[in-house]
């Protein structure tokens, strides 16, 4: 069963759906343009766990926005948001957190961390080529001053091998999130085999490897005014059962300022 037309999304809006409640504190060291995860924000959810090894994410881990599963063949769709930031014009985007992993060092520079997709159901993977897929590099804490380039090694969908230079500005701060682009046009990452800086940052710091899938976005025009998204703004984007929904701003400032909004899952 999925939901097909209007009246069925209008009615389980109404009937059958899961509430869903922002409340992050602000995170500082931003800076305009850069997008920064509100995992390690405080607040509503609560604050995620900094990952060690590598692990599949499920909607149970705290930092979760929490959503009752469904039992196929019901399907759930994000159908409405509100948001409130005390910066104005500001981004949000929900992604499915798909997996994770930290401990990287900004003082390492040999070949560190891994993270496949392994373990994921073909719901939250999307695409089968891959190409629903966004990759990250994600700070937990801030590493040196010294800038330095990381050489992401990964294999595509297609089974072959290539690097990816990201460029690690001096310190990368905690909550940066910096995006694994395909070098390659045409072809989609599958996994990442290792990250080699080529030298040291001057602190060891902790950033690790992310992997999610985009759902939507929202946004705001003035700070602490709520704006409010239906169905049809927000795409109706399916959310697969056990998914990790976490949020990543778009900030245009030093801070990321708080982040306030409820919304509904619905079910169908």
């Amino acid at each position: 069963m999925t939901i097909t037309n209007t009246s069925q999304m209008l009615d389980a809006l109404a009937n059958n759906s899961s509430r869903v409640v922002w409340d992050k504190a602000s995170l500082p060291s931003a800076a305009a343009g850069q997008l920064f995860s509100l995992w390690r924000a405080t607040g509503v959810p609560g604050q995620g766990a900094i990952p060690t090894t590598a692990a599949v994410c499920t909607s149970a881990l705290v930092g979760s926005i929490g959503f009752a599963n469904q039992t196929a063949p019901v399907t759930s769709y994000y159908g409405w948001q509100t948001v409130a930031t005390s910066n104005a014009t500001s981004s949000v985007e929900i992604h499915d957190r798909l997996a994770h992993m930290g401990g990287l060092s900004g003082i390492v520079a040999t070949a560190q961390g891994a993270l496949t997709l392994t373990g994921l159901s073909a719901e939250r993977l999307g695409d089968t080529n891959y190409s629903d897929v966004q990759w990250w590099l994600e700070w937990y804490a801030d590493t040196g001053a010294t800038a330095s380039n990381a050489t992401v090694a990964v294999t595509y969908n297609d089974d072959t091998t290539g690097n990816i230079v990201v460029a690690l500005a001096s310190t990368t701060r905690a909550g940066r999130m910096m995006p694994v682009v395909p070098a390659v046009a045409g072809k989609f990452i599958k996994q990442i085999n290792s990250v080699t800086l080529a030298a040291p940052t001057g602190t060891a710091g902790n950033f690790g490897i992310t992997a999610t899938r985009p759902r939507t976005a929202v946004y705001t025009f003035v700070a602490n005014k709520y704006e409010t998204f239906d169905w049809a703004q927000l795409g109706s984007p399916e959310v697969p059962r056990d998914a990790c929904l976490a949020l990543i701003m778009l900030c245009n400032t030093t801070t990321t300022g708080t982040v306030r909004g409820q919304g509904k899952i619905a079910h169908g």
